[in-house]
């Protein structure tokens, strides 16, 4: 689901650092312009819950970004997380996720930044009849402060497959500092709460560090784990997808 850290993280700096060169003493209007990356990683988790059964993942996305603030961009991944969940009775073939999202981002000040826009998750294949979709619209919100982000998602449509799950919310926390040049220590706490489907509802953490170069290329180790129930997200090969994991990333950004 679903920009990664590293992703957001290179698109924020990106993006909050708009290029001026001054003529006749005036400030020039920040350029439109185009950016992407490209991300391997040892697991694909989103929120928290592993989205490749504990099997590497290839993300690439790109944005575009206008001078005025506003923004649209897509991003994919391979997945397992819907086929791991079939049965000879109910096959699912999706092993794909695709996502548009475009929104508006500004800064208020020096210190304060805000985004807000629409996020959809898509994910192609092929379903039993009476299978709920697991198409997911979400608007999102966000303010920062400095290295300290607070988000809050909520969806439109039907969450990720759970019927009757329109009005779910996810509150994210983050904060990103970097101690050294090229160093950032990342750590985050979000919680998803699914509307009328008691049990699913579940906290995530993480804690990491990533290296970052001039030429674009990142690397990021993080430590993550939930407290989702066993229960609720182990799937048909009896792998608990929420469980604590080390997670490695390598990424170029462009």
């Amino acid at each position: 689901m679903r920009r990664t850290t590293q992703w957001l993280l290179a698109s924020a700096v990106m993006l909050s650092d708009p290029m001026a060169a001054m003529a006749d003493d005036a400030p020039e209007a920040p350029a439109d312009k185009v950016v992407g990356s490209v991300t391997a990683t040892n697991d694909y988790l989103f929120r928290g819950l592993s989205q490749t059964n504990r099997k590497p993942a290839f993300q690439p996305g790109i944005e575009y970004d206008d001078a005025s603030g506003w923004y649209v961009g897509t991003w994919g991944s391979n997945i397992s997380w819907l086929s791991d969940a079939s049965t000879p009775e109910a096959r699912i073939s999706s092993s794909l996720e695709i996502d548009i999202y475009s929104g508006y981002r500004g800064n208020l000040s020096p210190d304060w930044a805000y985004d807000v826009g629409l996020y959809t998750y898509y994910y192609p294949g092929t379903y039993p009849s009476d299978f709920t979709r697991p198409y997911t619209t979400e608007a999102y919100a966000s303010l920062t402060w400095k290295g300290i982000a607070l988000k809050y998602s909520y969806a439109l449509t039907n969450l990720f497959g759970f019927p009757d799950s329109k009005n779910s919310g996810y509150v994210d926390l983050s904060y990103n500092d970097e101690f050294s040049p090229g160093w950032t220590l990342n750590s985050h706490v979000g919680h998803q709460d699914v509307s009328n489907t008691p049990g699913f509802s579940y906290t995530d953490w993480r804690v990491g560090v990533t290296r970052a170069w001039a030429n674009g290329y990142s690397i990021g180790l993080g430590y993550y784990d939930t407290n989702a129930k066993r229960s609720a997200y182990t799937n048909a090969d009896g792998h608990f997808v929420g469980r604590a994991t080390e997670i490695l990333t390598l990424s170029k950004s462009f």
